[in-house]
């Protein structure tokens, strides 16, 4: 919003300039928490704000003179700022002129010169009164004391001020009156009036009766800004018709009450050709334009001069480039602000004029954001997308201001943004499904495996605590078998596992994060247990008590390859732990008998003696672990006339060869590894279903 008031220049620190609360449409009581303060667009500080009465109230007494020169208008601007929503509103205070200076001359007393020759008509300029108050209170007229010879004449320059002249009305004669004595007073347009007097003396002279001429006495001239010293503004044209020394012209400044002696210090004068020249950098900023006094006096005697008036009008030129001011930046924002959050408040000068000061602001199309024209030379900066600090952290901002002059001039300012986070991602596992492998019997607290998930976020949302969940697909609770750590998602055992009771594990783990609301993932670690050695061979054929022994009758005629009988054996275990041999224990004599190593078959192995006793045979079972664990059992062989085998005769059989034995061994091996590997994967697929 813009608010606009005005305030006399003489009113007392204090004075209530307007009410902001009312014309903001804002709650009194809500100005403090909205933190309402007053920037100043310039230097010093005038006003102040009343929070508690919600009004604009004067610091200091104010002077316009002093504030705004000569200025036909008088304006402060400020800023006011609110926050919670972030507002800005623009303030422009008037201040009005009162009539507080009176018209003074630069000079109490004038002394002029003027011929007695002269002929009615005849004008005497006179120095111009000035009075810093504008508008009616400035300077309204001249008045002159009463006279025979001369009278009052006033002219309107170029820029409006009036112009004194002493115009002879009457012959006059200088050895009747030599000196005239005269008063000039000069009158504002205030209430009530205001004036100022000078003293004229005015001396007649004798003899040198044509003053110099200009031709024309006002003109104007147009120069750029910025023209190199030394460039020729005009030659003056000047006129005298007296000849000889009374013809020749010398040509000097002439200062007025417009800045005295400023724009000597602008420009240069050739006392003897009139011409006018730079002589140091002129800006149209500065002034835009110098009203230049000539005065041209020929060296009669008495000396005549005449007056030129020469106004130089700048034209500018585009030689000042735009400023940019961050009035307010909103740093952090949320990635989840609304299109259309305000971010920043931007404010953009340029001290040039026309199209040479009419500013455009500009940012890179690619980022998330774009500007809005709050009013006349203030812009907001807001969201127009959405903003993902998993993406970018953060924007450097980069806001060019440039101006319609030709050439262009340009600025630019770079200032950096940073997005807040929020918990908009969910943690997530390096792997949906992972697969660890543990030995059985392993010592609880053992390290099974270690999971690992990430969050883009930052801060609490991407602190990560692992659990494990019991799901109900075991027929006891995960958590018996395993716990995991919190923090770095290491899984331990919490009990000794065993291989022949349970082969494998589906351990699902959840990690969630700390923000709110907090966001989660799953994945299923499959543990495999290890067999371990730890189960000794069992004979299940024959089947006989501890300590006791089988017996086993056979032909006493019986040949070489006669089947005796068979062990049978089974190991709880698997893999190459259950691999079984059998051997016959050495004994002190030599047995006619034999065992097969891999099929456990007792056989005859040489022929019987007709009067040969009972044999006693101990026959070890051993599996192939580390370290072997190893079962044994005691045979009596009693050879009997009348004995008729339990198996079949297979003398005529031939015996097994070992390859033929060990090549049946590993395609049972082959077989069952197929078998456990299949059942395996289509647990996998189970789960992931």
């Amino acid at each position: 919003a813009q608010l606009h008031y005005s305030v006399p220049e003489d009113r007392e620190p204090g004075f209530s300039v307007g009410d902001l609360a009312k014309d903001l449409g804002v709650d009194v009581r809500s100005l403090a928490a909205r933190n309402l303060r007053l920037v100043s667009e310039g230097g010093q500080r005038h006003f102040q704000v009343d929070l508690a009465a919600g009004v604009l109230l004067l610091d200091s007494r104010l002077d316009r003179e002093a504030l705004c020169g000569q200025s036909p208008t008088c304006s402060l601007h400020l800023q006011l700022v609110m926050e919670n929503p972030l507002q800005l509103h623009r303030v422009e205070v008037d201040v009005l002129d009162v009539n507080d200076n009176a018209p003074q001359f630069p000079k109490p007393e004038v002394v002029l010169e003027i011929t007695e020759v002269a002929n009615p008509g005849t004008r005497l300029p006179l120095e111009v009164a000035e009075d810093p108050d504008m508008g009616s209170n400035s300077i309204s007229t001249y008045e002159l004391s009463p006279s025979k010879h001369f009278a009052l004449s006033i002219n309107v320059r170029g820029d409006g001020v009036k112009m004194p002249e002493i115009v002879l009305e009457k012959a006059l004669d200088r050895e009747k009156v030599p000196v005239h004595h005269l008063t000039l007073t000069a009158l504002d347009g205030g209430n009530p009036v205001k004036s100022g007097t000078a003293k004229v003396t005015i001396h007649v002279l004798d003899a040198n009766d044509n003053p110099p001429v200009c031709e024309p006495p006002i003109s104007k001239v147009l120069l750029e800004e910025n023209v190199p010293v030394g460039t020729l503004v005009t030659k003056l044209n000047v006129t005298d018709l007296d000849e000889g020394p009374n013809g020749d012209v010398e040509y000097s400044f002439k200062t007025s009450n417009n800045a005295p002696g400023k724009f000597t210090k602008l420009f240069s004068l050739d006392a003897r050709t009139g011409e006018i020249r730079t002589k140091a950098p002129l800006d149209y900023e500065e002034s835009s334009a110098y009203e230049i006094a000539v005065r041209a006096r020929d060296k009669g005697s008495p000396a005549m001069e005449g007056h030129c008036h020469l106004r130089v009008e700048l034209i500018d030129i585009n030689d000042n480039s735009p400023e940019i001011v961050l009035t307010s930046v909103s740093s952090p924002v949320q990635e989840d602000a609304a299109p259309g959050t305000v971010i920043a408040l931007i404010g953009v000068k340029d001290s040039d004029s026309g199209d040479n000061g009419q500013v455009r602001l500009q940012i890179a199309k690619e980022l998330p954001f774009k500007l809005v024209s709050s009013f006349k030379e203030h812009f907001s900066l807001v969201t127009s997308g959405p903003l993902d600090r998993e993406k970018a952290s953060g924007y450097n901002i980069t806001v060019r201001a440039v101006d319609s002059g030709s050439p262009q001039r340009a600025t630019q300012k770079t200032f950096y943004l940073r997005i807040a986070d929020v918990n908009d991602n969910a943690p997530n596992f390096s792997s949906p499904f992972d697969t660890a492998h543990i030995q059985e019997n392993s010592l609880p607290g053992t390290s099974v495996f270690s999971v690992s998930a990430s969050d883009p976020d930052e801060g609490s949302n991407a602190k990560l605590s692992y659990s494990i969940v019991d799901n109900g697909m075991q027929d006891v609770p995960i958590s018996t078998y395993f716990r995991i750590d919190q923090d770095n998602g290491t899984i331990y055992t919490v009990r000794a596992l065993d291989y022949e009771q349970d082969k494998v594990f589906q351990v699902p783990v959840e990690v969630k994060d700390a923000g709110s609301p907090a966001l989660s993932s799953t994945a299923v670690v499959h543990v495999f247990v290890l067999d371990e050695n730890d189960n000794a061979p069992s004979i299940v054929y024959p089947s006989v008590p501890k300590g006791s022994a089988f017996h086993q009758a056979i032909p006493a005629l019986a040949e070489p390859g006669y089947l005796v009988t068979k062990i049978v054996a089974v190991d709880a275990d698997s893999g190459h732990n259950a691999w079984l041999s059998y051997q016959l224990q050495e004994s002190a004599e030599a047995l006619p008998f034999q065992v097969e190593r891999r099929s456990g078959e007792i056989r005859v192995a040489q022929a019987l003696r007709e009067s040969e006793d009972s044999h006693r045979l101990v026959v070890e079972v051993r599996d192939n672990g580390t370290p072997s664990l190893s079962a044994s059992v005691v045979i009596v062989i009693s050879p009997e006339e009348n004995s008729v085998q339990d198996f079949s005769k297979s003398l005529d059989l031939p015996q097994a060869s070992p390859e033929d034995t060990s090549l049946t061994l590993y395609l049972i091996i082959s077989l069952v590894s197929i078998s456990l590997v299949s059942c395996v994967m289509f647990g996998l697929a189970a789960a992931r279903c």
